[in-house]
């Protein structure tokens, strides 16, 4: 499972829950391997934003046993170490971290680090990540920079992106024709979005 962020310009929300202006990130679970978009959160560049992550993740997954560790390998940011000491022990995850090193815009070094557990050191690796950033980047007009259709509204950005994590989950064919959801064994066929409409209809 990779962790990965992206970022956002000039957004304000309006919402009663929180008030913040400028740049918002969206930080993102996806599974290694599927794509499988498991969680997501929205706000500052700060070590909240990154907690409410990795509350929802160990929320949405059974923590396992731990001969079955989770695994996680994100990039060199200092809050996914704080937050995942806050509240999982050695004994349930291994936590590696690819740092890069760059020059005039450059990558031109990459250094593996493992941080809690015991990763396969060959296997830290975030090109997943990576990849799907530029994808959602294509596909999700309000993460385009420099664009009039970024967001300005942060629980519109939300809403986007919770429709987003549907239609890539489970109506997006993937990898062999299957979308995430069913190389994940969650859905044994793809969704559609007259299937989407009529269950989002049931909850409004």
């Amino acid at each position: 499972m990779d962790v990965y962020k992206k970022k956002q310009k000039n957004i304000v929300d309006k919402s009663s829950e929180s008030n913040y202006a400028g740049d918002a990130w969206v930080y993102t679970a996806i599974k290694r391997g599927t794509y499988f978009i498991i969680a997501f959160s929205i706000g500052k560049h700060n070590t909240q934003t990154c907690r409410e992550l990795m509350n929802i993740l160990f929320d949405t997954i059974d923590l396992p046993f731990p001969e079955n560790k989770i695994v996680i390998f994100t990039d060199g940011n200092d809050q996914y170490e704080t937050c995942l000491r806050e509240n999982y022990a050695d004994t349930c995850i291994d936590y590696g971290q690819l740092i890069k090193i760059r020059k005039k815009g450059r990558v031109v070094e990459k250094k593996k680090r493992i941080i809690i557990g015991n990763p396969d050191l060959n296997d830290i690796e975030t090109t997943d990540v990576e990849n799907a950033n530029g994808i959602f980047r294509e596909r999700v007009g309000r993460l385009v920079r420099k664009t009039k259709c970024f967001s300005k509204v942060t629980n519109k950005l939300e809403h986007a992106i919770v429709v987003f994590q549907f239609y890539w989950n489970f109506i997006n064919l993937f990898n062999d024709n299957k979308t995430p959801a069913m190389l994940e064994d969650i859905v044994e066929q793809p969704d559609t979005w007259e299937i989407f409409l009529n269950t989002a209809i049931k909850y409004v």
